[in-house]
């Protein structure tokens, strides 16, 4: 799962304004706070540089949902490589354990990562947020093994909806193959309303939505009791 290639050592400030009344177009300056490759508006995080059992100091985390506890988002060892890990395993059903990298602010963005289930009982998996506001307000699409489906959702006012697919309607999503406890990758391309998702580099829908019109930050997601593992963030500002 790592990045092979050598990785220069930045840090992606994108000048957007998360106003909901304003956007401005991006711009990436360097610091040395996090290993990113960075090609142009192209950027790879591996967290290979990041310490362990920490959670890296440009990365925020929170939840949304009125019970639990806080998520515990952290730099861990999997079989010799660093990835970033949700590891709280016994927090309730509504309750989404969120993490944002704070140097991204953006309204058009394509997103990859590569996500591995460990346990859960309620849910697994996981995915991106992006267009983050606040803890209760964001766009979110997920995998779950457990179910074998993956969903794009709104989180509006701390309520979680379910959003239709373009041509099939409001659906739950779509099915997919077995996803089992291995790695998979889920990408997004999120351009003005329209959200087209893949699966393991297959596009499987898309969606419309206007409820979130300007930029936010990007981050990850997993829901409840889900112990879930990523890696090889991939973020692409398209302003």
């Amino acid at each position: 799962m790592m990045i092979k290639t050598g990785l220069i050592i930045i840090g992606i400030t994108a000048l957007i304004s998360c106003n909901q009344t304003q956007t401005n177009n991006s711009e990436i300056t360097k610091t040395a706070v996090s290993e990113v490759k960075n090609m142009g508006n192209d950027t790879i995080i591996s967290f290979e540089s990041y310490d362990l059992n920490k959670l890296p100091n440009n990365w925020s985390q929170y939840y949304t949902g009125k019970a639990g506890e806080e998520p515990n988002w952290q730099i861990v060892d999997d079989n010799g490589n660093k990835v970033i890990a949700q590891l709280t395993s016994n927090n309730p059903n509504y309750h989404f354990n969120d993490v944002v990298f704070n140097n991204i602010v953006a309204k058009n963005v394509e997103l990859k990562v590569k996500i591995k289930a460990i346990k859960g009982t309620m849910d697994q998996g996981g995915g991106f947020i992006w267009r983050f506001i606040d803890a209760d307000n964001y766009y979110v699409v997920r995998a779950n093994p457990l179910e074998d489906n993956v969903v794009l959702y709104k989180v509006e006012n701390g309520k979680r909806t379910d959003l239709a697919l373009i041509g099939k309607g409001r659906t739950y999503g779509v099915d997919v193959p077995e996803l089992g406890m291995d790695w998979n990758t889920l990408k997004l391309i999120a351009k003005d309303d329209i959200f087209t998702v893949f699966l393991n580099d297959k596009e499987i829908f898309k969606v419309k939505d206007s409820t979130f019109k300007n930029a936010g930050k990007v981050g990850l997601w997993t829901k409840a009791d889900a112990v879930s593992y990523f890696d090889d963030f991939k973020v692409i500002v398209n302003e």
